[in-house]
């Protein structure tokens, strides 16, 4: 794979209509710097309004989503089935371009993402010097839908391999499985070039839904998976400018269009999932592999790996050497943390889910220096030395993925249900487990629990605002 971040070399366009919306369509892409990333802007609107090509902006509204394919939402501003653009873009390894449409949907072309490869080709690939920013699959990573039988798991492996199974328990297409391995050697040919595919009987389904309007038998396989004599053959042939009668292939295609590959519907699938994956921000380290994947569970797949994703970012902004088991070290931890000795209560960070849950670890040593004081001759931790270590490790657990986050200080503003369990002596471990009950803008509320050797020593639940570092108090 590619190491370096890529761009395009010069502006290229494409122009046709849009396989549901039927609208006239021209798509250009072009260059963009490092770090920018995949930007679909609308030329046609006022503003020309743009919107990012990542999976928080994935519509989930079940009305839209019935457009069967993967439809991006910001500010009300619609770009409709970037699937195959997406795919394009993967398998070229092209890290940020601007994606300018002229109207709410790209172009669809023949169905595959061939047509936005040979543009984009023409365009020519530009290397950058920026690094590529990978997502890389360090645990098994795993989706399951039981009752729609559809399984989806990443594994770690140091390159990037993606394989897919589909049955549709149906005698039409039978199951089918295909896999790639190499980007560079396989994608253009073998994978680019597969064709999305539909069912006989969903067709008239999607013609009752408003959709299709630019479907036809050239940009799609329709596999006949029931009798001619109970469709609506006038509707089919008038929405898929279909002239000629209809008829079912010996291939079980209608009217025997001939398939670019056994498997084509499988490849069109793994395509799909190459695109929709793509919308997780960041090109993948590992192996896929999926069994009957489609859109909704691809794209619920890439928000879990989209979550990994801006953690493992974050992780790797502050711990500088992996350490296994620990997600901050000591030295990470005052990377974070503005407290230095002797005010510094957690030593390191075990667990971590930004904005919900965190753990942390405390040593308490002989040495420590309140102990020369609580008490001479019986040391016992002070108890709101615990809650400060219990609130430092929960200023920790409101970082995000901002730029800024350095600039930030968070402010405890007030504590309730505090209660002392047992008491806590030298050579005592600590472990502070905390947990996000409520967050609104600037200001925050979590509970904390204080363990040793697993018996609970102290909790407390604790609100918080965050604000600027250079806040001046009055």
């Amino acid at each position: 794979m590619k190491q370096k971040q890529h761009t395009i070399q010069k502006p290229s366009s494409y122009t046709g209509i849009g396989l549901h919306t039927g609208k006239q369509a021209t798509i250009t892409f072009r260059p963009a710097p490092e770090n920018a990333g995949i930007v679909f802007v609308r030329t046609d609107l006022e503003g020309q309004p743009e919107v990012p090509a990542l999976v928080d902006f994935v519509v989930r509204d079940d009305s839209i989503d019935s457009l069967r394919g993967t439809n991006l939402q910001k500010d009300g501003v619609m770009i409709y089935t970037v699937e195959h653009v997406m795919a394009a873009l993967a398998g070229l390894q092209i890290d940020n371009v601007r994606v300018e449409l002229s109207a709410p949907e790209p172009p669809v072309g023949d169905g595959s993402a061939m047509p936005f490869v040979n543009v984009l080709l023409e365009a020519g690939l530009q290397p950058q010097k920026a690094p590529k920013n990978f997502l890389v699959i360090e645990d098994t990573l795993a989706y399951h839908d039981e009752a729609r039988g559809i399984d989806i798991v990443a594994l770690p492996l140091n390159d990037f391999r993606i394989t897919v199974m589909i049955d549709y328990k149906n005698p039409a297409l039978g199951s089918q499985h295909s896999g790639l391995f190499s980007l560079e050697k396989e994608f253009i040919t073998e994978f680019a070039p597969a064709r999305t595919f539909c069912f006989l009987h969903e067709v008239e389904m999607l013609i009752d839904q408003g959709l299709i309007r630019g479907g036809n038998l050239e940009n799609a396989i329709v596999i006949c998976d029931k009798p001619l004599e109970e469709i609506n053959k006038a509707a089919i042939c008038q929405t898929l400018g279909i002239k000629e009668d209809i008829s079912v292939g010996e291939n079980g295609i209608l009217n025997n269009r001939p398939l670019r590959f056994k498997n084509e519907p499988a490849r069109h699938k793994l395509l799909d999932l190459l695109g929709d994956l793509y919308l997780v921000g960041a090109p993948i380290l590992g192996q896929i592999l999926a069994a009957r994947p489609g859109h909704q569970s691809n794209i619920e797949f890439a928000r879990k790996l989209r979550h990994y994703y801006k953690n493992q970012q974050l992780k790797r902004r502050y711990q500088h050497m992996p350490q296994k088991g620990v997600v901050f070290d000591f030295q990470a931890v005052q990377r974070i943390l503005p407290h230095r000795y002797p005010f510094l209560f957690v030593d390191r960070i075990v667990e971590f889910e930004p904005g919900k849950r965190i753990v942390g670890v405390k040593n308490v040593t002989g040495n420590e220096e309140f102990f020369q004081g609580h008490f001479p001759g019986h040391p016992i931790m002070p108890g709101v030395l615990i809650v400060e270590a219990m609130a430092q490790t929960g200023g920790i657990m409101l970082l995000n993925n901002e730029a800024d986050q350095e600039d930030k200080l968070v402010y405890f503003m007030g504590m309730d249900n505090v209660r002392f369990r047992k008491p806590v002596f030298p050579g005592a471990t600590l472990v502070f487990e905390l947990e996000m009950i409520k967050r609104r803008a600037n200001t925050c509320k979590m509970a904390g629990k204080a363990f040793v050797d697993g018996e609970l020593v102290a909790e407390a639940e604790m609100m918080a605002a965050i604000v600027p570092r250079n806040q001046q108090q009055g």
